[in-house]
């Protein structure tokens, strides 16, 4: 068996007289020989093996990405979302999540009371989860 056991630099371009190791066996390296007519790289080196972190860390890489994009996109858009309803005050002008645009006339605990037609003075009341946006002062309402 150990003679058919050789290390790749004898079987490469070692002196002359060494013995060569028989064509498709494996070197002490790990490696195979070349086949006769192939020069084998000179540098070949076994690949060392990756430690359990460096397997892991683009698994890790990924799930914090996917972190980012599923849960933290939508909690700080629900965050701001709070932030403007609590802000609501009187004589703002929103939108409903239905398309009703009117003026906040009251704001209560849980519902807010909209003026929706000027000329016929026409009052609704809403819950405020119900409102999708707030225009700011001076802001064109698009229908």
């Amino acid at each position: 068996m150990n003679d058919y056991l050789v290390i790749l630099a004898q079987a490469a371009g070692s002196p002359e007289g060494a013995p060569a190791a028989p064509q498709g066996t494996e070197t002490q390296t790990g490696t195979q020989t070349a086949a006769p007519g192939e020069q084998p790289p000179a540098d070949v080196q076994p690949k060392p093996k990756q430690s359990m972190w460096e397997m892991m860390l683009p698994m890790l890489l990924i799930f914090a990405v996917f972190y980012l994009f599923m849960f933290r996109g939508p909690k700080k858009k629900q965050q701001q979302h709070q932030q403007m309803l609590s802000a609501l005050k009187k004589n703002d002008r929103i939108r409903t999540i239905g398309g009703i645009i009117g003026t906040v006339v009251d704001v209560r605990d849980e519902e807010v009371v909209i003026k929706i037609d000027e000329a016929t003075n026409t009052k609704m009341r809403i819950v405020r989860s119900a409102i999708s946006k707030v225009f700011a002062e001076g802001e064109e309402v698009k229908s």
